[in-house]
């Protein structure tokens, strides 16, 4: 309904609220509301636009050299704010830091490295075995319960 009244070819309030049945004052309120709260969006967006880099640098490296007052000044009139030079600046920073490349040899380790590896893999190894021997002890378990002890319930045959 706010499309319809503010489109290049928008209908008044009053003749809208006759067709949906909705209060004309209501609409005009909707219409209002919706100006106000994209207007200086709008303005921001089209003055702030895409930049290419090259803009962007020229744009960080002349904030820099302007003292706090003629900062705001500059803001204004490149329609910028603070918070788009700071992220401008710290992606400029990021990619003049140097990468860390992998180098072409292993590390290697000390012995002590190599002991404790060896050790971890030595008690996990343990652990594993441990855990299996646990599980076929309380299976055998089990199994006495369900079928008693092997030679518990028979007898001996006797000679006589």
């Amino acid at each position: 309904m706010i499309e319809r009244m503010a489109g290049p070819e928008g209908i008044r309030a009053n003749a809208l609220s006759k067709e949906v049945g909705i209060c004309g004052s209501t609409l005009s309120r909707w219409l209002k509301s919706r100006s106000l709260s994209t207007m200086g969006q709008e303005e921001d967006e089209a003055k702030r636009g895409i930049r290419p880099a090259s803009e962007k640098l020229r744009l960080v490296l002349e904030a820099a050299s302007l003292s706090d007052a003629d900062l705001g000044r500059f803001l204004r009139s490149e329609g910028l704010h603070e918070a788009d030079l700071d992220e401008w600046r710290s992606a400029m920073m990021a990619s003049l830091a140097p990468q860390k490349q992998a180098s072409p040899k292993k590390s290697r380790k000390s012995p002590e490295a190599k002991r404790i590896a060896a050790l971890e893999r030595d008690l996990d190894r343990k652990s594993k075995a441990l855990a299996e021997v646990t599980a076929l002890l309380a299976l055998k378990k089990r199994a006495e319960e369900i079928w008693g002890v092997e030679g518990e319930d028979t007898q001996e045959k006797s000679d006589s």
